[in-house]
């Protein structure tokens, strides 16, 4: 659910544009990213940091679309967040040497430091070739194969890259002894 939650203004970004073109699609998504949050604030839910700094991007670049009628500026939004987690991601490893992925799923599952190092710049590297992706498609493509992949394209490749964890982190995962 929390999934599909997160997915919510992607959705409605891709439904709407499908109804009525990119600049209504923007204006939904952006009006979804502020439901998405009012409706977390209503039921006194954690509101996560990336859900506030996606709604911040959302506004800035959609705004910059919806007032300037240019949809370059929508296109640049995914961009500007996979990269944001990249450089996040990097960042507070090489100068924090604080591996963020350790600390959203070290409860979760044991793995030796260097593993943990390969799994969190292996992350990194996603993001930032996710953002170069999402600029090819975006600048050599019509737009409605951009939302396309922005959703189908975007979703299929998370689940690629995900899959692809699991293998690497199978080596790592010991078999429960039999009693």
């Amino acid at each position: 659910m929390k999934f599909l939650f997160d997915l919510f203004p992607i959705i409605l970004f891709f439904v709407a544009f499908k109804v009525h073109g990119i600049y209504v699609a923007t204006a939904v998504a952006i009006a979804a990213s502020f439901a998405q949050i009012g409706w977390l604030w209503l039921r006194r839910r954690k509101i996560d940091a990336m859900l506030w700094v996606s709604l911040a991007i959302i506004v800035v670049f959609g705004g910059a679309t919806l007032l300037l009628h240019d949809e370059t500026f929508i296109k640049w939004k995914p961009t500007v967040l996979y990269w944001m987690f990249a450089s996040v991601l990097s960042v507070s490893a090489l100068f924090f040497r604080r591996n963020l992925i350790r600390s959203m799923l070290g409860e979760q599952i044991q793995l030796p430091d260097p593993a943990w190092s390969k799994l969190n710049f292996s992350w990194a590297g996603f993001f930032a070739g996710m953002g170069f992706l999402n600029l090819y498609v975006a600048f050599n493509f019509p737009t409605d194969i951009w939302v396309d992949f922005k959703l189908f394209g975007g979703m299929g490749l998370m689940l690629a890259f995900v899959i692809a964890q699991g293998l690497f982190l199978a080596k790592y995962v010991e078999p429960k002894e039999s009693e």
